[in-house]
């Protein structure tokens, strides 16, 4: 056991009456970041989580982090993104939000990154292909504002690694085996390419090694790495962090935040606070009663989000004097989610995120049968165009219809590809099949000749390769999350070979834009927009900056760490 180790199971014992110069409440990556910039910085930092693991809904994302104008593109000579990301982010916020703020962010994120650079080992490797979401937008880049967080080896935390959040079982292989996206895309090739049987070969050995030691896989990858990486570099550096410890109160005393209350293993603790608190809970994506205030009807019901994503944190912030940010069009970052039970009893939410929508061969209509959107757009686009929908013509659920030919090599939603037989997801309801189009439109409750047209004109715009409803397949995103070995449009497929297959998807927040309204150093702000004194926010407990938009991948953990970063340094009057 380290040093830094020993102190932090000290500074348990010693409980009632400590004091912190910097106390983080959330344990997901803004919490992290704020936790160890603040260490960084000099100042005495607590992190407080109140489930047993760090890493929140951040340990289950894929970790990437949106950052214009960062490090890696400037090493490489491009310059510029500055300004082209003031076009894109202007154009995207439509006057809505806070110009300064943008600027925060925009300044903020390349200033965050190389400050963790210069003092730890956390870096990323950029997406230089990964394009933003909204090309219709001027300013919008085809690459290199996505970063993806490096692997991280689990084993280097010893008998910490147990507490870093788990990823969703669904998107792992063998019950703990982590995999990126490209190695997705490599393993598919098996076994007719000797790269990926290789592949395979490297990362099946590790595991099975891991196994005999671990309760799963040690190589992370995506936002378990992420977090983890923040999480090692944290406590190396003396971070105190409780877990298990659910905050009741901040204690404000003279018009400053100085303290907090919180319950740990059965009695109340009093903790002081020199400089400031950090609200960084994740939203209220898992809170149902703030979903039911403040999400768009019908509200939703599930989240692939961490269920410690109540809004509690937020509360808190309200009780000591911040202000909520004006609600927004709908109040939340969104993924289109199949429903299903696992084995266990517990419910599964999976998250259609790109390995099925924009693929050659599917389509997602309404109660009519009808298309309403581009199915290649991102899901948090998808799902806003579910809503708008749904004020015409049912669209809750909606569902996505293809064939027995396009599962077997896409698969779909948590089927997946090359699956051999659907017989289990059809006895458990999450798939509905039939031998005609008007059989499985009557089996899922939509209009049989709505649907059957859609089918129909479907196959003629895979012919074309033009979707003339909705434009499929015309832009770079969508293009990027389709077949590029299918022509003339990687979007665009017939729906052709029985059994013809159906799964329904509903709006699921995977996070929240509506929180705490905070200035450009993250500091909480009243009613009166001054500050409340000691109090801050990042992550989606602090209201978006971006006015609840999401421009490309990674752009809620960039702004979380971008905030959190700000947030520490202003505490410790290094801004």
């Amino acid at each position: 056991m380290s040093d830094h180790q020993s102190g932090s199971i000290a500074a348990t014992d010693r409980g009632q009456g400590e004091a912190f110069d910097l106390i983080v409440l959330g344990g997901g990556v803004g919490g992290l970041t704020a936790a160890l910039v603040g260490q960084l910085s000099g100042l005495r930092t607590l992190l407080v989580e109140k489930s047993a693991r760090v890493g929140g809904t951040s340990a289950r994302s894929s970790g990437t982090v949106w950052i214009p104008d960062n490090t890696y593109q400037r090493r490489e000579g491009i310059t510029g993104d500055a300004e082209t990301a003031r076009q894109y982010l202007s154009a995207l916020m439509e006057g809505r939000g806070s110009a300064e703020m943008r600027e925060a962010f925009i300044q903020g994120g390349p200033e965050m990154l190389a400050f963790l650079e210069e003092r730890t080992d956390i870096a990323f490797s950029p997406f230089t292909s990964a394009v933003d979401y909204r090309q219709d937008m001027p300013g919008a880049a085809q690459g290199w504002r996505p970063l993806e967080p490096l692997p991280f080896d689990g084993r280097t935390l010893g008998s910490r690694f147990d507490e870093v959040g788990l990823p969703i079982p669904e998107l792992v292989l063998f019950g703990g085996m982590m995999v990126t996206r490209a190695e997705v895309a490599q393993l598919l090739k098996l076994p007719f390419d000797l790269g990926a049987v290789m592949l395979g070969a490297r990362l099946t050995l590790r595991y099975a090694m891991d196994r005999l030691r671990f309760k799963r896989g040690t190589r992370l990858v995506l936002g378990n790495a992420l977090v983890a990486r923040l999480y090692r570099n944290l406590i190396d550096r003396g971070g105190v962090v409780w877990l298990n410890s659910a905050p009741a109160r901040l204690l404000v005393e003279e018009g400053r935040v100085q303290g907090l209350l919180l319950s740990r293993e059965g009695r109340e603790v009093r903790v002081g606070v020199g400089k400031g608190v950090v609200l960084a809970g994740g939203g209220f994506p898992a809170g149902a009663k703030l979903r039911e205030q403040y999400l768009p009807s019908p509200t939703a019901q599930y989240t692939s989000a961490f269920e410690g994503c109540t809004g509690d944190s937020i509360e808190l912030g309200l009780e000591a004097g911040a202000a909520l940010g004006p609600p927004g069009e709908d109040n939340a970052l969104w993924f289109p989610s199949s429903i299903a039970r696992r084995k266990d009893g517990s419910t599964a939410v999976y998250p259609h995120i790109i390995l099925d929508r924009a693929k050659p061969g599917l389509v997602a209509v309404n109660e009519e049968g009808r298309r309403f959107v581009n199915e290649g757009v991102s899901y948090h686009e998808f799902v806003r165009g579910m809503y708008h929908a749904h004020r015409r013509t049912p669209c809750i659920p909606a569902w996505l219809i293809c064939d027995r030919a396009f599962v077997r090599k896409y698969g779909l939603g948590m089927i997946r590809p090359r699956t051999p037989f659907l017989g289990r997801f059809v006895k458990s309801g999450y798939l509905k099949t039939a031998s005609t189009v008007a059989e499985l439109a009557r089996k899922i409750g939509v209009d049989p000749a709505g649907l059957e047209e859609t089918v129909r004109l479907q196959n003629e715009f895979a012919r074309t390769g033009v979707d003339i409803e909705f434009g499929k397949g015309e832009n770079s995103y969508d293009r990027g999350n389709g077949d590029p070995a299918h022509g003339p449009n990687p979007c665009l497929g017939p729906i052709a070979t029985a059994p013809f297959c159906a799964v329904a998807v509903l709006p699921t927040p995977l996070g929240t834009s509506l929180g705490i309204l905070t200035d450009v150093h993250g500091q909480a702000l009243g009613e009166d927009r001054t500050p409340v004194a000691g109090l801050y926010a990042c992550g989606n407990d602090m209201h978006s900056a971006l006015a609840g938009e999401y421009p490309g991948p990674g752009a809620q953990l960039g702004q979380a760490m971008t905030f959190g970063y700000l947030a520490a340094r202003h505490a410790a009057g290094q801004n």
